[in-house]
């Protein structure tokens, strides 16, 4: 038993026959339960049966509240030993199944429980958007969605997957510009116990929690090229590879991604797969900011104001004709996730029923730099221009920077890096 750390470490053990005794003479079992307690530490889902010559009522009482699975008696019958073994094997099968259900449900908590918004909105571009939504989200094609920051990309890949013939399964969102090189492969593939250091069990990836569902991944353009050619390894052969096995398992999902980065400019400079853009892309959507949307802007504002006097339990909210207007004349340089958050703090800050423009703090210094921001710039301009006002807005405090900008910190590090800011 002594070597019973190096055994469990390098081997994927299913049960466990344990003597109870090891130095002669003993009888007592002493030995048997320390060494019970020691292999429940390492693993408290072990499947252990217990062995002895020596057994009485009391022992095997004792045996079985500390953790064990089974006692056997010696001399044991050979019948009695194989159904003893045979139900500790179906119980250690039930054992991984409810915890490989635990992981998914951890995963896929935050995804299920947060609630999705539907898409608001009558200009002729969102309409021509939904119509073509309609058509793609019944069919498994691969859907590319483009368009600048906070422009709405998760929200219509929520409704395609809403719309199709997997809306009853997992809707499976990864952002992978938060994700380094040494996460993108445990996080999205899996990986094996003692595949490296921390991991102590094993862990499905992203593509097998979606199985049967949809995947959504979000930042595809922050890929490196490495990174970029083992996700095309999976999306070729429809399979995926836990680190530390060779093992490979069939994954079946429907792929949704989205990028604010011009793709097709990131190919001719070769820093994007010309391979993997034809893969994802069977169906493109582009996005149209939200300066380019007119009275929309006045939907959404409606909307996320009865949204957010419900989350705090205020009365409706009104938008005065100042308001409106400031509202209109604004280039939204956050698009539809910086309008939510205007209104949303409006909402808790305003006094009386009426949102005034002093509600809305929208400064004129504010309009002045977004007034100076091209329509016609490029995706990956504006990003770096947007990431540079916010950082130098906050004094190099990047928390509050990645905060303004909706990104975690891993991603606005990731960006800085890129456009060398």
């Amino acid at each position: 038993p002594k070597e019973i750390n190096v055994l469990l470490s390098k081997n994927e053990v299913d049960i466990i026959l344990l003597d109870m005794n090891y130095q002669k003479g003993a009888s007592d079992g002493r030995e048997g339960l320390y060494w019970l307690e020691h292999i429940l530490s390492i693993d408290k889902d072990y499947v252990v049966i217990l062995m002895t010559a020596f057994g009485n009522v009391e022992l095997a009482v004792k045996a079985i509240k500390k953790g064990a699975t089974d006692f056997i008696l010696k001399p044991w019958e050979n019948e009695k030993l194989f159904a003893t073994i045979s139900a500790a094997s179906k119980l250690r099968e039930s054992t991984r199944k409810v915890k490989k259900l635990e992981k998914i449900h951890t995963s896929l908590h935050k995804d299920m429980t947060r609630g999705f918004e539907h898409i608001v909105g009558e200009a002729d571009g969102i309409k021509q958007l939904q119509n073509t939504l309609l058509k793609v989200a019944p069919t498994d094609a691969n859907v590319l969605i483009l368009g600048e920051n906070g422009t709405g990309k998760q929200v219509f890949a929520y409704e395609i997957h809403g719309n199709s013939q997997r809306k009853n399964q997992v809707f499976m969102h990864v952002d992978l510009g938060s994700l380094n090189e040494n996460l993108f492969e445990s996080e999205l593939f899996g990986y094996a116990k003692g595949a490296f250091t921390d991991a102590k069990e094993d862990k499905p990836g992203r593509f097998e929690l979606a199985d049967g569902g949809t995947i959504f991944l979000d930042e595809i353009g922050n890929l490196t090229l490495p990174l970029q050619a083992k996700l095309l390894s999976v999306l070729q052969n429809r399979t995926v590879t836990r680190l530390g096995e060779s093992k490979e398992r069939k994954v079946n999902v429907r792929l949704i991604t989205a990028t604010n980065m011009p793709l097709n400019e990131m190919v001719a400079k070769n820093t994007f797969r010309q391979d993997l853009l034809f893969r994802i892309n069977t169906v493109e959507l582009l996005l149209p900011p939200l300066r380019k949307r007119g009275t929309d802007i006045l939907l959404l504002a409606n909307h996320f104001m009865q949204v957010f006097s419900s989350k705090y339990h205020k009365e409706n909210r009104s938008l005065s004709n100042k308001a409106k207007d400031m509202l209109l004349s604004y280039k939204w340089p956050g698009n539809v996730r910086e309008l939510q958050h205007v209104l949303e703090r409006a909402v808790i800050m305003s006094d009386g029923n009426e949102i005034t423009e002093e509600d809305l703090q929208l400064s004129p210094q504010r309009f002045a730099q977004n007034n100076t921001m091209p329509d016609e710039m490029a995706l990956g301009d504006m990003e770096k221009m947007m990431v540079q006002k916010a950082i130098d807005k906050h004094k190099g405090n990047i928390s509050k920077a990645a905060a303004e900008l909706g990104l975690t910190r891993a991603a606005l590090y990731r960006r800085i890096e890129k456009f060398g800011i």
